[in-house]
């Protein structure tokens, strides 16, 4: 059921939000609840029915603003935009009072309800977990406005309208705003099943729309974690061992306390930290630290020597992730085999804001956490298991974040737990913000998995595919986390092979194979986690064997899509709209395409690349987008223009080596982010979609590397399949 509360000032308590019943005059605060959520593992599951948990509310005040509350992590992808649009359409709010705020840590008022019982982003999920619970809620917050108004004026409720933020009645010339009628509104029943918008009235919903954010990133006002300053504050560094493994084993700190504005050198199971009163004591604290570590348990092995062997490794039968027919057999008695190998490195996140956090302990006993929290359930457990206390004495307190790409959603909260340990260390003296800098989390953080895929496929005599083998070996991102028991059976964790064990290709003999790689480089999802790497795998293989038919690449995708019309959908779009067919108007100049489907959402890409003497200039990227209703077309574009600036770098040279252990790639010199210089145009078409919406953040990500590679191959006939492309050899056609 709804709940309903109002709170006395424009901010309101904790303890007003999570009662959701206590009464008093300025605001109310409504929260809908739905059905236990199913586990899912992709956007898309009937979300529209049944009342459990309060997920969502809206506060309006009475100096008429309307706050949504949004219980994600917005790290620059503009959901918080997106789910106040979703609300304030059926509210009928004006555009202009609506804010947000981040929603306090409580899985049972804000779980995400496509990842079970956790509150937390990830997996593009905010919009689609979100749509029917936020429509309902505004448009429940709605009625109830408008029964308010009809009590006081003694009118019937259906002669009661509502537009941007105000409720009239025509007949008696009489209208309040929002904000007259909000004490009112709290004190009645809630709606159970409030009547929501036929898409013809959405004023604000699939409409071009300016971001909330936009102002106070522009104006340097937005707050992020990096810019807390609690009162008497202290600033820690953490000397972290030099290979994945290693602990410490002796300290000196005798010349690192010696340093103008360090307080305090304490060790920690993560290494030892430096305490300051600002960043630069402790950064030149901790460069004047002696530490010997033990690597007696470290992963001592080059990335060439890893790599080496996974690909000995692959030659052998691995777990049976999904199968059908008799594969090897229909290969056998094939016209035409066709065979190819794809090797991915390890790549960092590398996003914008590096990692930090702050922990501050209250006078009584309670402590208040302040960062970019992603998985807030994981991380308010950690910090409390951490310290020694009990969840509910953990407050999060969700700021803004410059960019994740996954890495500060782990599921071990990682810098959360060393935050805390330092605290832990130092009796709570002083709030304790921990800083990383760009050289600790590229050599000491987590990494998008090394993976090797070996495929095998034969063709009929008329270019058809007969059977298809496909074996890959990488580290699994979930085995040994809490989220094994929902994404690993069998064995097979499914964002190790998701995207090729169960592809839409209608293929007639198929069997995928996967090795659960064991070494010691710590992984982590990293945008469009598997899809980084399956997408290539199949899409430029695909390729392959549509030349190989004689076939055209378009063509024959859609031959093998007659059961996906979603996917066909794009493809078929994207190929209209890059002039598909006409042939490349300059030597050396080429178009490659690639159709995907990730986290719900159907993407596809045409690339136009001018290829030469080991260059590669990508022209224009055409892309298609389906990803059901748009609910903010500006922000799906821009998500698809940031996912080719963010992919297109790693496509092209990005790569994380280790030698002897020891990560050689430290920060942006030699990991190098993609240069404006090097932004093609993107054009991005938005299909037309009544379907409920889903996610946009990581879709884009998996398509450009194989729509760029497939394009090199047309314009020098030379297939390029492993990532970072090779381009040493690159001749002209």
């Amino acid at each position: 059921m709804l709940k309903v509360a109002r709170t006395p000032d424009a901010a309101p308590s904790r303890r007003a939000f999570l009662g959701g019943a206590a009464i008093a005059s300025g605001a109310i605060v409504i929260g809908f609840t739905l059905a236990p959520a199913r586990q899912a593992r992709a956007a898309g599951p009937d979300l529209s029915g049944g009342a459990a948990q309060p997920n969502a509310f809206v506060r309006i005040a009475a100096d008429d603003t309307v706050t949504v509350m949004i219980k994600h992590l917005d790290m620059g992808q503009g959901n918080t935009t997106g789910l106040a649009t979703i609300l304030a359409d059926e509210l009928d709010a004006d555009w202009a009072t609506v804010r947000t705020a981040f929603a306090p840590a409580d899985a049972a008022l804000y779980n995400n309800l496509l990842m079970g019982p956790v509150q937390g982003t990830g997996g593009s999920t905010a919009i689609a977990n979100s749509w029917y619970q936020l429509r309902k809620a505004g448009a429940a917050a709605r009625a109830m406005l408008v029964t308010a108004a009809a009590e006081r004026w003694k009118v019937p409720a259906s002669e009661i309208t509502v537009a941007e933020g105000v409720v009239r009645h025509a007949a008696s010339n009489r209208q309040a705003r929002f904000g007259e009628l909000a004490e009112a509104a709290a004190a009645l029943p809630v709606p159970q099943e409030p009547r929501l918008k036929d898409p013809s009235q959405w004023r604000l919903i699939g409409k071009p729309g300016k971001r909330l954010d936009s102002n106070a990133k522009t104006d340097g006002s937005a707050i992020y974690s990096m810019d807390i300053r609690r009162p008497g504050q202290v600033t820690a560094m953490v000397a972290h061992a030099p290979r994945f493994g290693g602990v410490v084993k002796r300290v000196d700190d005798k010349a690192a306390r010696a340093v103008k504005g360090v307080l305090d050198v304490v060790t920690i199971p993560t290494g030892v930290a430096v305490i300051a009163t600002d960043t630069w004591s402790a950064m030149k604290g901790r460069e004047a630290l002696s530490v010997t570590w033990d690597d007696s348990a470290a992963e001592m092995r080059s990335s060439d020597a890893i790599l080496a062997e996974y690909r000995e490794r692959v030659k052998t039968p691995g777990l049976v992730a999904s199968k059908a027919g008799d594969a090897a057999a229909a290969i056998a008695g094939s016209a035409k085999v066709l065979e190819a190998e794809f090797t991915f490195p390890y790549l960092a996140h590398a996003a914008m804001e590096p990692l930090n956090a702050t922990i501050e302990r209250a006078s009584d006993g309670t402590y208040d956490v302040f960062a970019g929290c992603q998985i807030q359930t994981i991380e308010q457990a950690v910090v409390a298991a951490t310290l020694g206390v009990t969840t509910d004495k953990v407050r999060l307190h969700t700021q803004w974040a410059g960019g994740s790409f996954g890495r500060r959603a782990t599921p071990g909260a990682d810098y959360f737990a060393e935050t805390a340990s330092i605290v832990k260390a130092t009796g709570g003296k002083a709030p304790v913000h921990l800083v990383w800098t760009r050289e600790d989390d590229m050599a000491g953080g987590f990494y998008r998995p090394m993976v090797v895929h070996k495929l095998r496929a034969g063709l009929d005599a008329k270019g058809a595919i007969t059977g298809w083998e496909h074996r890959m070996i990488g580290k699994s991102i979930m085995i040994g986390t809490a989220f094994e028991t929902m994404l690993v059976k069998d064995g097979i964790d499914s964002t190790s092979v998701e995207g090729a064990s169960d592809t839409p290709y209608a293929l007639p003999a198929y069997r995928f194979e996967v090795h659960n790689a064991r070494e010691g480089v710590p992984v982590l999802w990293w945008r469009s986690v598997g899809h980084t790497h399956t997408a290539q795998a199949m899409e430029v293989f695909v390729d392959e064997l549509a030349h190989a038919a004689g076939a055209d690449p378009v063509a024959y995708r859609l031959g093998m899509l007659t059961a996906a019309p979603r996917l066909s959908g794009v493809l078929k779009l994207a190929a209209e709209k890059a002039g598909w067919g006409k042939g490349a108007s300059d030597k050396n100049r080429g178009l490659g395409v690639a159709a995907h489907e990730s986290f719900g959402s159907y993407v596809a890409m045409v690339a136009d690349v001018t290829a030469e003497d080991a260059k590669v200039k990508v022209n224009r990227i055409v892309a298609a987008v389906d990803v059901g209703i748009a609910v903010n077309p500006d922000i799906i574009r821009a998500q698809v223009e940031g996912a080719v600036g963010f992919a297109l770098s790693s496509v092209l040279r990005n790569r994380i080596t280790l030698k002897d252990g020891v990560v050689q790639e430290k920060n942006f010199d030699t990991y190098e982010p993609t240069r404006m210089s090097e932004m093609p145009v993107v054009e991005v078409h938005i299909v037309a979609s009544s379907a409920a919406p889903t996610g946009i953040g990581e879709p884009g990500v998996p398509v450009i590397a194989p729509a760029i590679s497939n394009a090199i191959f047309a314009a020098t006939g030379q297939r390029l399949r492993s990532l970072p492309l090779d381009l040493s050899g690159l001749k002209g056609a």
